[in-house]
């Protein structure tokens, strides 16, 4: 049996705490059943925003009449799009190795417990007074056994489809509808309800439903059935709410309908590691398991599906192992953001949800004509929805769809973390006339609606 100080199952965002253990000149094994780097660089974040960023250009030459310019598109190098993409992919595994100093062990293969502190991989015993999860989560698999999920994508190998039938209505399909679309394959969405992206604010939601089906084909309110797969060809029909039927082809067929746990592969019934319904890993404010020195980072744990939470949960946790920090993390705010077009970043509770908790607040919606470099996208729908604390002026949310929302954001994201006081971003001087002058209006309209409140 080998013997470790530090084990970590999983080399995605926790290769950064094997990186740091091994330089603190602990001896480190790391398990990995695929790529170093786990989902985010491989088969999630990274690669699916350089696809966006694609886009993005083609949409920009598509639209770019808006602008009194005609143009044309000649040619779309789709095979060049996804040669680029794979070849960054392949890179990703030797970029992460690199990183690990000699006290750092990678291990190639799936982790699985046989007691609260042995772990077998490739039928060797591992041990170590100090274990870490950090399994992250997969696509649920999909109903037909041809068809794809995110991770058939990144890297794409063999024909890249003419058409393609995505079901869900989530960021991750319609982020993937978004390029698809954009690029020229024939691109349909499914949605079982009249919604997507329904976990957004419903003001937000359905500015960008508007927009996004002037892109992209949507049937709402409908699911495939008898799916075949024959010729290079899915066969399907098409059922909606009314039971209305058609029929419906697709070179390819997509399934995003959301992630799953990874413990199974665990063998977590060898240990007292307890999960929850959803069969994610219950933990403590220390990320300790109810297993004394087991650890769990990141979306194995079930709290947040977020590659920025993860990262900054292993930061925490390093210095938890490394530094003797006492200090649990309670994270102050949850930010994310959609990639599509219109793009959408977010931060805080929706108004939906605010109802629901009968939580007090104003909330205030402002467009962004207030700022030239706005004005220069000529596009009419974007908005920043604040939610405010009438008591006293806490952001509980920021909600903004429009380009660049991802980036203007940090703005308010600052000042939540700073301070949190909505006034302060009526107070501060802004750069004329940036695309982030549009917050100005819309934080001197919040803060009016409180004091309308309170008069």
């Amino acid at each position: 049996m080998k013997k470790f100080d530090l084990i970590i199952i999983g080399a995605g965002r926790a290769s950064n705490l094997a990186v740091s253990a091994g330089k603190a000149g602990k001896k480190v094994a790391i398990i990995e059943k695929s790529a170093l780097g786990g989902t985010c660089p491989n088969r999630g974040c990274v690669p699916s925003k350089l696809l966006i960023g694609y886009a993005h250009v083609a949409n920009a030459i598509k639209e770019s009449n808006r602008h009194f310019i005609d143009t044309t598109i000649n040619k779309i190098d789709i095979e060049k799009i996804f040669q680029d993409t794979n070849e960054y992919i392949a890179n990703v595994d030797e970029k992460y190795h690199s990183k690990f100093n000699e006290n750092v062990e990678v291990f190639r293969g799936v982790g699985s417990f046989v007691s609260n502190n042995i772990v077998e991989v490739n039928e060797e015993e591992l041990t170590a007074p100090q274990i870490v999860i950090a399994t992250g989560t997969k696509p649920k698999k999909p109903e037909h056994e041809k068809a794809w999920t995110s991770d058939d994508i990144f890297p794409l190998k063999g024909k890249i489809p003419k058409s393609i039938t995505i079901i869900g209505a989530g960021f991750i399909a319609c982020e993937l509808a978004s390029f698809f679309c954009a690029v020229g394959i024939e691109t349909t969405l499914l949605s079982r309800s009249q919604h997507i992206l329904k976990k957004e604010d419903n003001e937000i939601s359905e500015i960008f439903k508007s927009e996004f089906t002037k892109k992209v084909t949507i049937e709402f309110e409908t699911t495939a059935e008898n799916i075949e797969y024959k010729n290079e060809q899915f066969f399907m029909t098409l059922e909606n709410k009314d039971g209305i039927k058609k029929p419906h082809t697709s070179e390819a067929l997509l399934y995003a309908v959301g992630r799953e746990s990874n413990t199974p592969s665990l063998k977590l019934e060898n240990t007292s590691i307890q999960t929850n319904e959803k069969g994610f890993i219950i933990r403590d404010e220390f990320f300790e398991t109810t297993a004394k020195g087991v650890y769990v980072v990141g979306e194995a744990a079930g709290v947040y599906m977020l590659q920025h939470a993860a990262a900054y949960e292993v930061n925490h946790l390093d210095k938890i192992l490394l530094e003797d920090c006492k200090d649990p993390l309670h994270f102050k705010y949850m930010p994310h953001a959609i990639y599509t077009e219109p793009e959408i970043a977010s931060v805080g509770i929706t108004e939906q949800e605010a109802k629901k908790q009968n939580i007090e607040y104003v909330s205030t919606t402002t467009n962004w004509i207030a700022s030239a470099k706005a004005m220069s996208t000529r596009l009419e729908y974007p908005v920043t929805k604040f939610i405010i604390n009438p008591k006293n002026y806490e952001i509980l949310a920021c909600h903004m769809i429009g380009p660049e929302s991802s980036t203007m954001i940090h703005q308010v994201l600052t000042v939540m973390q700073i301070d949190n006081d909505i006034r302060h971003l009526k107070k501060m001087l802004y750069i004329h006339p940036a695309m982030s002058e549009s917050l100005l209006p819309a934080a001197i309209k919040a803060v009016k609606e409180v004091e309308k409140y309170n008069s």
